[in-house]
This record gives C-alpha cells, sequence and structure tokens, in this order.
C-alpha cells in the first residue's frame, strides 16, 4: 500500500499529496486508490473496527499528482461538493510546457469537446454539440532556451476534462511527458502537478490554503530557484 503523505487532518477534512499514477477513485483496472489508501490510513489511526467513511470531492487526473481533500464526515462531504459546483474551491497547478509562450501571462477561454470513446477532449467552436467553456490563467515562471521548455503557472477556473493539456497543445504549447496530446517528452512522466488548493473550512468557515510541491528530480528539476519547497 502507497505511503500517504498528510498535509492537514481533523476531525471534518483531510487534505493530502496524490502521488502520480494513482487513480482518485477505484476504476476498472482495479489498481490501488487514493479513496482506498486514505480509508486504510484512517482505521489505521483511529483503530476503527468497520469502514471509514470518506468523501471524495474532486479529483485529479491519474498522472497528475498533487493536493488533494477528502471529506472525513457527510456533512463536510456535501458542504465541500457545494464549493465545488458553486466554483469556490480554487485550484493552482504548475506544469512544463514545449516552447516558449508569446506572452509572459494570459487569460485563455475554449470550449471543449469530450470524446467518451477516446477519452480525449479537442477544441470545438462555442455551438459545436456538448461542448463547454473551459477557462484558464497562466503565468510563465521560467524560461529554458536551452532546452526550449517553460515553466508554467495556471490558475484553473473551470475544470473540464484534460483541459489544461487540452488547451496548451491547441496552441502549440503541450505539456512535457503527454502522451495523448504531447510532442516533448514522449514515455516520460506527465509534468502537470497541482500545488495549490484553496477552500472554505467546512465548519468553522476559516479560508485555508494548502501547498504540495513536486520532488525536484527528473523533469522537475527545472523548478530549482524558483520554487521554495
Amino acid at each position: 500500500m502507497e505511503k500517504l503523505k498528510v498535509i492537514y487532518e481533523d476531525n471534518h477534512v483531510i487534505v493530502v499529496e496524490k502521488p502520480v499514477n494513482i487513480p482518485s477513485q477505484g476504476d476498472k483496472t482495479g489498481d490501488v486508490d487514493m479513496l482506498t489508501i486514505i480509508k486504510e490510513y484512517l482505521k489505521e489511526k483511529y483503530q476503527k473496527p468497520g469502514d471509514a467513511y470518506l468523501g471524495l470531492v474532486h479529483r485529479l487526473d491519474r498522472p497528475t499528482g498533487g493536493v488533494m481533500v477528502f471529506a472525513k464526515t457527510s456533512k463536510a462531504a456535501a458542504r465541500l461538493s457545494e464549493q465545488v459546483r458553486e466554483k469556490q474551491i480554487h485550484k493552482k497547478y504548475l506544469c512544463i510546457v514545449d516552447g516558449k509562450l508569446e506572452k509572459e501571462e494570459d487569460r485563455w477561454t475554449d470550449f471543449l469537446q469530450k470524446n467518451e470513446k477516446t477519452n480525449t477532449s479537442k477544441v470545438v467552436s462555442k455551438t459545436a454539440k456538448y461542448a463547454k467553456e473551459a477557462i484558464l490563467e497562466y503565468k510563465v515562471l521560467k524560461y529554458e532556451e536551452e532546452i526550449n521548455l517553460s515553466v508554467v503557472e495556471v490558475d484553473l477556473y473551470t475544470g473540464r476534462h484534460h483541459q489544461i493539456r487540452v488547451q496548451f497543445a491547441s496552441r502549440g504549447h503541450s505539456l512535457y511527458g503527454d502522451q495523448k496530446y504531447g510532442t516533448r517528452g514522449r514515455g516520460k512522466q506527465l509534468a502537470l502537478w497541482a500545488y495549490e488548493l484553496s477552500f472554505v473550512h467546512p465548519t468553522t468557515k476559516e479560508q485555508l490554503v494548502f501547498h504540495s510541491i513536486p520532488e525536484k528530480t527528473k523533469s522537475w528539476k527545472i523548478l530549482e530557484g524558483i520554487i521554495e519547497d
């Protein structure tokens, strides 16, 4: 069982770091998932004889690592899920993309259409069938000219399927290690990390902000000097 990195925990919520390549919840692969890992942790820590309650509030794609919050009570789950619907839970990501972007920072609005058969999405016109609005803002943190890669901080305003990956790839700046939409880093780990999560605590109403930084190894060595642990 994967060792769990707990960032914060109280009676109502638990904030953890999801490792890369682990599903947020069980899927058809049958591989161990975050819900199972955290439930086992709670059962062991609090010596619960039965199944520990744990509410899945939001998800991260399997290849994406980073910070996630789970609810430890049904009341907390309901209130956090409401924040998700009202777009009050805010996420920021770090990613490494191909090339140099034209602008140091920008706001992109596109319309995405998901293909269920191929589990991919693409940019389409606003009037296309099942098109959903996708909005993000980005800021370039670093450009490495020698390797022609950029480190980008992404503010996500809508959580569409593969949104960051598709919006960058559609502009010729695919994420490094993206096996579905990418051109660089084939066979490498997807360079996308959920590094900041903010939400209102479901009972205290306090605004909370949590961070998770990827280890500065392999592709993420590029973070040296620009992101502090």
